[in-house]
């Protein structure tokens, strides 16, 4: 049997598109609302959802980082006048492994955002960079600051993630958002991958992609450097650590070398490393 055009009025017609549509509705999931960041000055975003998960604060205070005097200096002078509405560079720490690249920046986060409650961080993870433009744009409308931390950045995925992180900082025809402080940890100042080769790409799109890896380090106005740590450095760390968490013990320094000749080096990362072991050989807790 088949039906006129005209079997169903306007009237019942237009009165069964309505239920459809009120049903539609129903089934669709509500748009999300906007994120709120009242609860917590540290969050973790997750882009599925674009979703934003509160963090505890960071523990270790600023001056607990030895060696670093001058980076301190310099990302405070650059992190408060970005969080006071003055003109500021994105931030590059590059160097060495363990050297206190992402302590500092969540340290003196940390300490810049006790006088300023409307700072606020974000973590992002460096497997998500293609997600950042689509973040950008979320915290652009807020009416936070954020430093927007990614650590351990470098392009394993190519140039695709490249090109996410240069849209994202350049921030299109709207241009990059006036309320975010990018700032990237990275153990090569160029960001590029270990084994960059040709790959099965051949030479001429390998260098594309090079020179697009490369060119994303440009759009860092502040470059901060971490060289590796020497001896005397290294024992100012551990003397320092000790004092701050009250641990004495005979030949300190004599047991902190041996420590660092095991690790393979020297770094603020391994004087902490030392300092967890000693604390727990003499049975005390430590606040981190």
């Amino acid at each position: 049997m088949s039906l006129e055009p005209n079997t169903f009025p306007n009237a019942d017609l237009k009165a069964v598109l309505e239920r459809i549509a009120e049903a539609l509705e129903r089934l669709a999931p509500p748009p999300p609302g906007a994120p709120s960041f009242a609860h917590a000055r540290l969050f973790r975003h997750e882009p599925d959802g674009n979703s934003f998960h509160a963090a505890p604060d960071y523990p270790l205070p600023l001056d607990a980082l030895v060696g670093v005097d001058r980076q301190k200096q310099r990302f405070m002078e650059n992190l408060e006048r970005f969080a006071d509405g003055l003109p500021f560079n994105h931030a590059l720490l590059w160097g060495v492994r363990g050297a206190g690249k992402s302590s500092m920046a969540k340290a003196a986060f940390m300490a810049a955002g006790e006088s300023r409650a409307h700072l606020k961080l974000v973590e992002v993870d460096r497997d998500q960079v293609t997600a950042l433009p689509a973040l950008f744009d979320a915290l652009r409308v807020a009416e936070q600051s954020f430093v927007v931390l990614c650590d351990d950045l470098s392009f394993e995925e190519g140039a695709a993630a490249a090109k996410a992180l240069k849209s994202a900082l350049e921030g299109g025809v709207s241009g990059p958002p006036k309320n975010v402080l990018f700032v990237a940890t990275s153990n090569r100042r160029h960001l590029m991958p270990r084994g960059h080769g040709e790959g099965d790409r051949g030479a001429i799109a390998s260098a594309e992609d090079a020179e697009e890896e490369v060119s994303v380090s440009d759009r860092f106005g502040l470059w901060i450097g971490f060289p590796p740590m020497d001896q005397q450095t290294y024992l100012q760390a551990v003397n320092t650590y000790a004092k701050r968490y009250e641990l004495a013990s005979p030949e300190l320094e004599r047991r902190a070398l041996q420590w660092a000749q095991l690790r393979g080096g020297r770094s603020g990362r391994v004087a902490f490393q030392f300092i967890r072991d000693l604390a727990g050989d003499l049975g005390k807790a430590l606040p981190l």
